[in-house]
């Protein structure tokens, strides 16, 4: 199946991110290449444009998609986790700009076989890269029910984690939860029936906490986000692209924590820390717009951030 992805808040995160046609720029979560496009599509001969992603498919999409761009491209197949070791790898001291498109793309939804979503059967998969070890099959059928729990109240933000935990463990027990449709289903009966007639699929929030844990996307973000700043040059802007309030906390913190100046205690007369600040915030999180919304319901949680290198 071809890789398909909308793009969020394109037109918004190209504006932000591309101060210098010439520059260099670095998208960390490449997916099918619509934001690598549309920067490309800004950059003179000059430029270097690097993508990254753990997806080989992603990889594929976007390779075909960037053939016909003006500037150098490099196309690395690894986590955003390794961005320093791959910057090095390609000997690129700074960059312009930095870009993490966050989440899970409409392609790894849509295709049953990768296991991502409650909304169709498929095999309990789940990994953003097919070749990582852990799978959500693993998650399900083997973490302990207290294990169970910390990560689906934790990554999904479930009140009635305790009940779905102990749901899986029954479950299983019973025969192993193999498919994204059962599991769905266990999820589904294990939420009270009042609950179930409100707000999203009952099975949304456990997916997203499964997923995450898979993939551990949480882990790995805060020391990205730093890495990327360490590795912007001066006036440099980096780009975060969220879509649950888990990964935006993270990227407001990061950010709030990098624009700190002195942090030495009130009491003391004069600074000795030194500490400066790395990093300004432009502006507030930019939301999508009601006409991107209307196109692209999908977009309706994401907000873009983007700070400047000091």
């Amino acid at each position: 199946m071809e890789f398909q992805h909308t793009s969020v808040l394109l037109a918004q995160t190209v504006a932000a991110l591309v101060t210098d046609p010439a520059g260099v720029y670095v998208d960390c979560t490449l997916g099918g290449g619509g934001h690598a496009a549309a920067i490309t599509a800004r950059l003179s001969p000059a430029a270097w444009f690097i993508g990254l992603d753990q997806d080989p498919a992603a990889i594929q999409a976007a390779q075909a998609r960037l053939q016909s761009a003006a500037c150098k491209i490099s196309v690395v197949r690894g986590n955003f986790s390794r961005l320093a070791a791959i910057l090095d790898e390609l000997a690129v001291p700074a960059a312009t700009g930095i870009l993490f498109d966050l989440g899970v793309s409409s392609h790894q939804l849509d295709i049953a076989e990768r296991g991502f979503s409650y909304m169709q059967d498929g095999p309990l998969d789940m990994r953003m890269d097919p070749a990582a070890a852990l799978t959500a099959r693993e998650i399900v059928n083997t973490w302990d029910e207290a294990r169970l729990v910390e990560i689906i109240f934790a990554y999904g933000e479930e009140r009635f984690a305790k009940r779905i935990a102990r749901a899986i463990i029954a479950g299983r027990q019973r025969q192993p939860i193999a498919t994204t449709a059962a599991l769905a289903d266990i999820i589904k009966q294990a939420i009270p029936a009042a609950a179930r007639r409100e707000g999203p699929h009952p099975a949304k929030r456990t997916f997203q906490a499964i997923r995450i844990a898979v993939n551990d996307e949480l882990g790995i973000l805060r020391d990205a986000l730093e890495t990327a700043v360490q590795r912007l040059a001066p006036g440099g802007r980096l780009g975060v692209i969220t879509f649950h309030s888990l990964e935006d906390r993270i990227a407001k913190q990061t950010i709030q924590t990098l624009a700190k100046g002195c942090i030495c205690p009130r009491d003391l007369p004069i600074c000795v820390c030194g500490n400066t600040p790395k990093v300004k915030a432009l502006g507030k999180p930019v939301p999508p717009s009601p006409a991107e919304l209307a196109a692209n319901p999908r977009s309706r949680s994401a907000k873009l951030r983007v700070a400047e290198k000091v």
